[in-house]
């Protein structure tokens, strides 16, 4: 408890004024509570004395009011603490999810999709329901705990050990069925996400599982993920069973014990019978604080099992992020230059003491079999990764100097795999691109030749292209990734393989239209395909993560290396086609 007060108390802070009114709102009735009992006391002690229907009304009226006013700060109590809660998930929710957007590619290799939005949404509402009933209640039934138990032991002191003889039992039960619980409730969630990371991979998945007709075996394994979900959730409910009916059945025993020994002592003259109404008018109100009692536990455990959870997340660090003091750079002109840049992987070595400089407005291209360090490279630049040894540098300065935010914003990007967001067509082209103008997006559509596809879709720019683009092409997707990086206007334009899904045809159109584009900025182009890359200022050939050949289409065309074994191998393949 101690432990995730600690946590909280930032976001408690924030919200300390509505917190200190409700909290006094808990005070003032929680005393009201109290004065009830001693009010019944007197009423009942004056009655037995001499009887008159003028303080049946008086003593009536008093508790009616007592009771309007305890009402009154209750309501406030409850609006106030529970609203401070409400705003803490709030502003937890915020700060996880902006966590969440700054964290490196290292984290989401760790972490599941699934997982991770489990925590964000069962266990911050776990957090929630501890940070607001869960200390409400158990700061309600403290107090009323100890005030109760004050008047009674000044009332009678020998009768207030009688009834809380059974207190000891109460603490070792709540000791031990609350480490259970948070154990218990861990167990639980763990499962849950791993439900739900199952459904985000089917759902992500679902046209592979339908093209290997694997329905059927999915749907088992989500079975028995099911299965083993209702089995750690039916352990937990059986705990909270067990544990609520103990509580009530040592609440009943201490009520016999005040009963009995009330009892013998009215009889022997030593307890008024409104003394006697008054304890049992307190035993009364201490069921609810020692029945909330287990509740609160639960809540206090299952937050705090869910609040570990999420501080495990909040705990990861960027590996990538700006320095405290970065360099700035006044005007990005988008030269580059590695010096000895040696990138590894679990041991394996992706690009191996690469040194090569791109000045300001050159294309170049890069080619290479598959694995041999194209795309590391283009991680390299827009800094998603840093190199194990050597250094990568813009305009002269260590991109490691860089302001994150102003290194990417010189830097656009078209990767392999293009993603789209579920909104329009216009919306994911101006992704990136605050206060883009309708005719801005028209003109990247343009050079990216995705104009011609226009006509096809619903509504034009309006038509929403679903989740990761579901409702377009491969080469549709391509060409709309091509438009976002266009109109981001970049001093660096990196094409990673931008142009696999179009045919040759709408590869020389896009090729034509982005010539006038690149001018004047720095251009990487990244490419299996010869027509892609031979008009490229230059061409670099990369090889088990080295440079093994540069130079331009003719140059390396006459040296008789990979490039030129590569460009008669894709002329054999047009002519066969062309047969």
């Amino acid at each position: 408890m101690k432990e995730s007060f600690r946590t909280l108390l930032p976001y408690l802070k924030r919200h300390k004024r509505k917190l200190g009114l409700g909290m006094g709102a808990l005070v003032i009735k929680d005393l009201l509570a109290v004065l009830s009992p001693l009010i019944m006391k007197r009423g009942v002690d004056a009655l037995t004395t001499h009887f008159e229907m003028r303080d049946v009304f008086v003593f009536a009226a008093l508790l009616m009011l007592l009771s309007a006013f305890k009402g009154l700060f209750q309501y406030w109590m409850r609006v106030l603490l529970v609203g401070v809660s409400r705003d803490l998930e709030f502003d937890l929710r915020n700060d996880l999810f902006a966590h969440l957007v700054y964290l490196s590619a290292p984290f989401y290799q760790r972490f599941r999709t699934g997982d991770i939005m489990t925590r964000a949404s069962s266990d911050l509402n776990a957090v929630r329901m501890m940070a607001g009933p869960g200390v409400m209640y158990w700061c309600e039934t403290t107090l009323l705990f100890v005030l109760a138990v004050a008047v009674m032991a000044a009332t009678d002191w020998r009768l207030t050990l009688l009834a809380l003889s059974p207190a000891p039992l109460i603490v070792i039960a709540v000791i031990f069925f609350g480490r259970r619980i948070h154990v218990r409730h861990e167990a639980v969630q763990k499962q849950f996400s791993d439900i739900s990371s199952r459904v985000q991979e089917n759902l992500a998945g679902v046209r592979v599982v339908r093209a290997y007709a694997q329905e059927d075996h999915e749907m088992q394994i989500f079975e028995r993920l099911n299965q083993s979900y209702i089995r750690e959730s039916l352990r937990l409910a059986r705990l909270s069973g067990a544990f609520m009916p103990l509580l009530q059945g040592l609440i009943g025993l201490t009520f016999l014990m005040v009963l009995w020994g009330g009892g013998r002592r009215l009889l022997a003259g030593e307890l008024s019978v409104g003394g006697f109404v008054m304890f049992h008018t307190y035993m009364g109100m201490l069921i609810w604080p020692m029945i909330a009692m287990g509740w609160v536990v639960n809540l206090i455990e299952r937050g705090n099992a869910s609040l570990a959870r999420i501080q495990e997340m909040l705990g990861v660090e960027p590996s990538i992020k700006s320095p405290l003091k970065p360099l700035a750079v006044r005007e990005p002109r988008g030269a580059i230059s590695l010096e000895n840049v040696t990138v590894q992987f679990d041991g394996r070595t992706a690009l191996d003491d690469v040194s090569l400089a791109v000045r300001s407005g050159e294309t170049v291209a890069i080619v290479g079999r598959t694995g041999c360090g194209k795309t590391t490279l283009v991680r390299l630049l827009a800094r998603l990764i840093d190199p194990s040894s050597g250094v990568l540098r813009m305009d002269g300065v260590d991109l490691r100097q860089w302001d994150l935010t102003q290194l990417r914003e010189q830097i656009a990007t078209v990767p392999q795999e293009t993603f789209l967001f579920g909104m329009t067509l216009e919306q994911n082209i101006a992704f990136g691109v605050a206060g883009a103008t309708r005719e801005q997006v028209e003109w990247a559509v343009k050079v990216a030749g995705l104009d011609t596809d226009l006509t096809s879709f619903p509504q034009g720019l309006d038509t929403m292209v679903g989740e990761r683009g579901i409702t377009l092409s491969g080469g549709q997707k391509q060409r709309t990734a091509i438009a976002r990086a266009v109109l981001r206007n970049p001093r660096l334009l990196i094409l990673d393989d931008a142009l696999a899904s179009v045919d040759t045809v709408t590869e020389e159109k896009i090729l034509k239209a982005l010539t006038e584009v690149m001018q004047g900025r720095t251009n990487i182009l990244i490419s299996h395909r010869v027509s892609t890359v031979r008009n490229a200022d230059r061409i670099i050939v990369l090889d088990h993560g080295r440079v093994v050949e540069q130079g331009t289409h003719d140059e390396l065309l006459g040296s008789g290396g990979y490039y030129a074994d590569l460009h008669q191998k894709q002329m054999l393949e047009q002519e066969l086609d062309a047969i």
